[in-house]
């Protein structure tokens, strides 16, 4: 199925799927072997190819289309540090230009019909690359660089002519970099650093330029990924590709927009299955166009709410700034894994401790108490009127001195102590000098983690520059906020890669005989009536309420007798959205002759609102529960999305959601009620007997497998109220909107 010719695109002709030759297969998980030819129950593939990217970072030899050396033009810059990149990577560099002989000093080629070699990297410097990508399909090049500029980032003119690059790297085969990128990817990284190292996504260079910053503090980078407009190479590429390198310690991205969604969590899994932190910077929002205004699901999450959710489901850890990027990545390429999650502050100052342990606690960090046995031996070089339960206040002196290694490295020996944090506040020589010696000593005796956070403006004073800045296993900081994301990002994520389970193991490989009673239910392009999307539920296994859908004031009498009193009537009809605005809702009705009232109530008002009925319901009424919603919308970037929350008439402005994108398990279905903030409802409140937990989750699961079966033909599901009953008791949709696509 997949060619033998480097760098060109072949299709899988059962699927449809456009795969890059040279990709490699995902790695035996959890006992079974996996392949790029699995896929889910919608026909996407399951397991993320890895594109084989060694020889557009290192290359063998390189081909500079529009090389220059004329003075004080543009190109010319560029050459002469392509030149000087491929000499420090030991790559042969082809200067092509059809009118010079040669470019500094080396011959030219008048195109790449003309090379005496097949390259591995094209490196175009030319306003108009499109003609040029043909040339390259028939010379087999690898790999293309086009830095131009004026495609979809001009805007719709541009988007149509980005198109165009775009199927002209498929048509010829070649890998693309660019447009719109930079020289990036051609930066000369210092080769003197040891260590796990970075390696750097952005979409725009600039932003990566304080990470790139992180060489002149000993931290090591190893690969710049600068993926401009992604009219091919994107995003998910070089985190699946860096995924598997073994020296990446973190992966650091910035990211404005991602071209597709699917394919990120593809890549986010893979970095996750392998335990390789990625952190990212995610600016930008996304239209949401897509979504139609019938549902009350779809007003809940807006397109970033579903990233952020994407990344923490795929545990991609996103962070705001570029300083929290620059710090955040560098612990997590460096640190060992954490013995345990407990943080002890440790201070000269009490006034320091207490606010340094306060914003650790806010943060989600977890300090426990020392225990008295400890706190005893600390007092021994501690003076007894200063607490050392948990922040350690030394009181300042003992760090002077012997007593100063003691008390660390008793804190340090605690079972529940992982990190220590030390937050210097300031310079105060020779104290200060002496305390971060004593604790950069005692951090290469350890294998927890020691973090100090240097307080000074300055920054240039020797125990920072040189003693801190000179160890590889005291983590350093000049912010506490900074290292507080850190340290909880740190803790979070080799919390989630130890237990991970990737959510694509999750995912149905069949349709199940569900989905063929709901397809015969779906209607293209339209909004189904609540009855029909109560039958939708149904093939589902979604527990409804007793009801029946009649058409005479008689009938409805009939059907209360049978459903039994009370009951609730509603009209049912496709172009009902919200029919309690309407005043199409009856609820409480105890007699015949309350029935029959309400159904002509309801027929007069619906034929005042000028609405089309399929009839009306007469249904159950089921009161004691909590009121929940549950539903699928359709993101643009990762297709059906499904979303959890409180329910009923307050639900728009409660917006108390959480919200995941399929597929997902049972794990992931409950940390999605752990997320609201009105969980407490259902564990039972004043007096109330706890919800079904069970059957929600079980709800929920049952709508995430219509989201992946019917995904392609469902717009919209709003399961508003999910009646949620004491535990043992289940849960009843009591009414339920479906849009068509």
């Amino acid at each position: 199925m997949l060619g033998s010719t480097h760098g060109t695109l072949t299709t899988d002709s059962r699927r449809g799927r456009v795969v890059a030759c040279g990709e490699q297969p995902a790695p035996a998980v959890h006992g079974r072997p996996a392949d790029v030819d699995d896929y889910d129950v919608s026909g996407r593939p399951l397991y993320a190819g890895v594109p084989d990217l060694d020889r557009f970072f290192r290359p063998e030899s390189v081909a500079v289309i529009g090389a220059s050396d004329g003075e004080g033009r543009p190109n010319t810059g560029v050459t002469r540090q392509l030149l000087s990149w491929a000499e420090r990577v030991g790559a042969r560099l082809y200067p092509v230009h059809p009118t010079r002989d040669s470019v500094f000093g080396i011959s030219c080629f008048p195109s790449v019909r003309d090379l005496p070699e097949q390259v591995d990297l094209a490196v175009l410097l030319v306003a108009d690359p499109i003609p040029v990508i043909e040339e390259l399909g028939e010379a087999k090049v690898k790999f293309a660089v086009v830095f131009a500029s004026g495609f979809a980032e001009t805007g719709d003119e541009g988007a149509v002519v980005q198109g165009q690059l775009t199927a002209a790297v498929e048509q010829a085969g070649v890998r693309l970099l660019g447009p719109n990128t930079n020289l990036n990817a051609f930066e000369q990284f210092r080769d003197d650093l040891d260590g796990p190292s970075i390696t750097l996504i952005t979409q725009s260079g600039h932003q990566g330029r304080p990470v790139f910053a992180l060489q002149e503090l000993g931290i090591r980078l190893s690969h710049w990924a600068p993926t401009g407009n992604e009219a091919d190479l994107e995003t998910a590429d070089f985190i699946s590709y860096f995924a598997e390198q073994p020296e990446v310690g973190a992966i650091a991205c910035y990211i404005e927009g991602l071209k597709d969604g699917r394919s990120f969590l593809l890549a986010a899994d893979r970095a996750a299955r392998r335990g390789v932190p990625v952190v990212a910077v995610k600016v930008g929002r996304t239209e949401t166009g897509a979504r139609t205004a019938a549902s009350h699901t779809g007003k809940l999450t807006g397109a970033d709410e579903v990233v952020d959710a994407a990344m923490r489901q795929y545990g991609v850890i996103r962070v705001d700034g570029l300083d929290e990027l620059q710090d955040t990545a560098a612990l997590l390429a460096r640190a060992r894994p954490p013995r345990a999650d407990g943080v002890v502050v440790y201070s000269i100052s009490g006034g320091t401790g207490a606010h340094v342990a306060d914003l650790a606690s806010e943060a989600g960090l977890r300090l426990p108490e020392l225990s008295e046995a400890r706190q005893a031996e600390l007092h021994q070089w501690i003076p007894e009127y200063l607490s050392v339960a948990n922040p350690v206040d030394n009181g300042g002196h003992p760090v002077g001195d012997w007593r100063g290694r003691k008390i660390i490295d008793a804190i340090l020996d605690d079972p529940e102590v992982g990190v220590l944090i030390c937050p210097v506040t300031g310079p105060f020589p020779p104290l200060s000098d002496r305390l971060v010696q004593d604790l950069v000593d005692a951090a290469e005796r350890t294998d927890k983690l020691v973090c100090v956070v240097w307080g000074s403006p300055v920054g240039t004073e020797p125990a920072y520059r040189d003693v801190l800045l000179g160890s590889s296993r005291v983590a350093t900081f000049r912010t506490v906020t900074n290292c507080l994301t850190a340290v909880r990002a740190h803790l979070d994520h080799h919390r989630f890669v130890t237990g991970y389970r990737s959510p694509f193991d999750e995912a149905p490989r069949t349709p199940s005989p569900s989905f063929r009673k709901a397809q015969a239910l779906m209607r293209p392009g339209q909004q189904l009536s609540e009855h029909a999307a109560k039958q939708l539920l149904r093939a589902y296994g979604i527990r409804v309420p007793r009801e029946q859908l009649v058409t005479s004031a008689a009938a409805a009498v009939r059907a209360a007798g049978l459903v039994g009193y009370p009951v609730v009537m509603k009209a049912s009809g496709a172009q009902i959205a919200h029919k309690t605005e309407l005043g199409l809702v009856k609820i409480g009705l105890t007699s015949a002759s309350q029935v029959r009232d309400a159904y002509r109530e309801l027929i007069d008002i619906a034929r005042y609102e000028d609405v089309s009925l399929d009839g009306v319901l007469v249904c159950q009424m089921v009161e004691r529960g909590v009121e929940m919603v549950v539903g699928v919308t359709h993101d643009e970037l990762f297709g059906p999305t499904v979303t959890v929350g409180l329910g009923g008439v307050l639900v728009e402005v409660l917006r108390d959601a959480a919200v995941r994108v399929p597929p997902f398990g049972e794990e992931q279905a409950r940390d999605m009620l752990g997320e609201l903030r009105g969980r407490a409802l259902l564990d039972g409140v004043r007096g109330r007997p706890p919800s079904d937990l069970d059957a929600l989750v079980e709800v929920v699961l049952r709508v995430q497998r219509m989201a992946l079966e019917l995904g392609g033909d469902l717009a919209e599901l709003d399961i508003n109220p999910l009646m949620v009953l004491p535990r043992g008791q289940g849960a009843v949709a009591l009414d339920a909107l479906a849009v068509c696509r």
